[in-house]
């Protein structure tokens, strides 16, 4: 990026929120997978003519990259329908594949359910969850254990939204909210105002239904967007939470109510058997259904670097694939950053000033790049996120990664500041 341009841009410090950290003893849920919707599965190609938001080689099919001397090549075994690589504070979109397809998004897009809702409810509201709270929830949903009849805080609720993917918490926020539909109506608005103009909502959790679509692109403007909201930043960064249980008899016969711990479920957080968490990570959003396949939205930071990578729906169907091509899409992103020429970029929603829904820069359109072949298978003023691990107080493995210490909890309070580039005003949520 040019100095002038860096020299331009004002620059805001925000705190970090608190992480939770413990001996994890709860099983992880896997994501739900619900049957497939007719009609809702995907073509297996993309549309010969996508949109230009952000730039004319954002709406081309293949893998869009200008490459140049000291340019790294794009890894060879990156095999997502659809996957986008862009700096979170200058919105340069470094590199893109198919960036807008519109795919199923499965929970990825409780991202955008979050940035819509999560500002509307102060975090200590407390609310009685009814029998028709629950009733609407898809059948096979990811679910993080919300009861009929037991009072749970917006606290609460958020937790299981972010850590377990939960669809009953998703429900009873909607409800709060006005009810599904006033929430979808919410959602495709919110998206619109985002510029996300390949996404349609039909249910706010990504459960597969006709219809519902969104693309790379727009889950990497909805993270941007999400990600200048404190509360948001804490939850989808958050490793893992106690959550409040059913209210029973002791053996005294008095009521109590216990509690369970509950785990992030994005493995490059909370790490897994066959991969560990990834070095300057602070969320964001994963989610995986039958139509919608493994699809995700990280960001991470390194060396000043914020990068946000989005990865749809890998060909690969080895086991945390999604995460795997995402670290591997990172890793590349930060050795090509300051590099290589931008794709496009991410935009501004409408209420920026200057702000357009008109394709973006063309730079390196008719330069050294790749199209429609590279990687097999074929938004917003900034991401704050946490500092790398040398600056972080998570003894060397980034924020996203708290200490665990065995028998016991132990909350890490995050002392790095963080430094965000703005393009346009920071909202105050």
């Amino acid at each position: 990026m040019p100095a002038t341009k860096k020299t331009a841009r004002r620059t805001l410090l925000v705190t970090s929120a608190a992480l939770l950290s413990a001996a994890l003893t709860a099983p992880v849920p896997a994501v739900a997978a619900p049957k497939p919707t007719p009609g809702a599965t995907p073509t297996a190609t993309p549309p010969a003519n996508m949109s230009t938001v952000g730039g004319q080689r954002l709406g081309q099919a293949g893998t869009q990259v200008n490459l140049a001397a000291g340019v790294p090549v794009i890894p060879k075994d990156i095999t997502g329908r659809s996957w986008i690589v862009a700096d979170a504070e200058s919105g340069d979109v470094l590199a893109a594949h198919n960036a807008h397809w519109r795919l199923p998004p499965a929970s990825t897009l409780k991202m955008l359910f979050a940035d819509t809702v999560l500002p509307k409810f102060p975090r200590t509201m407390k609310h009685k969850v009814t029998d028709a709270d629950l009733a609407d929830v898809g059948a096979g949903s990811s679910m993080v254990g919300v009861k009929e009849k037991e009072t749970y805080t917006v606290h609460d609720l958020w937790l299981g939204v972010f850590l377990r993917s939960g669809n009953d918490a998703v429900h009873v926020l909607s409800h709060m909210n006005g009810g599904v539909a006033a929430t979808v109506k919410d959602m495709n608005e919110h998206a619109e105002e985002l510029q996300a103009l390949d996404t349609k909502v039909v249910s706010p959790d990504g459960y597969d239904e006709r219809g519902q679509v969104s693309s790379a692109y727009d889950l990497t403007l909805f993270a941007r967007s999400g990600l200048q909201k404190k509360d948001f930043r804490e939850y989808c960064s958050t490793v893992s939470a106690k959550f409040p249980g059913e209210t029973k008899k002791n053996k005294q016969n008095k009521l109590v109510r216990g509690s369970f711990e509950i785990q992030n479920t994005n493995r490059l957080l909370a790490g897994d058997s066959d991969i560990s968490a990834y070095q300057g990570i602070a969320g964001v959003k994963n989610g995986n259904t039958t139509n919608a396949g493994a699809t995700f939205t990280g960001v991470a930071e390194r060396g000043g670097k914020v990068l946000l990578v989005t990865v749809m729906n890998p060909e690969k169907t080895e086991h945390n694939e999604v995460y795997k091509e995402t670290a591997r899409l990172l890793d590349w992103g930060f050795r090509a950053a300051g590099k290589v020429r931008p794709v496009g970029e991410l935009v501004a929603p409408k209420g920026a000033a200057g702000s357009s829904a008109s394709p973006g820069p063309t730079e390196g359109a008719t330069g050294a790049g790749e199209a429609g072949g590279g990687s097999g298978k074929g938004g917003v003023s900034a991401s704050p996120v946490a500092k790398e691990p040398s600056q972080a107080a998570a003894g060397g493995r980034g924020m996203g990664v708290a200490l665990g210490i065995a028998g016991g909890v132990v909350v890490l309070l995050a002392g790095g500041a963080f430094l965000v580039n703005r393009r346009w005003p920071l909202r105050k949520k």
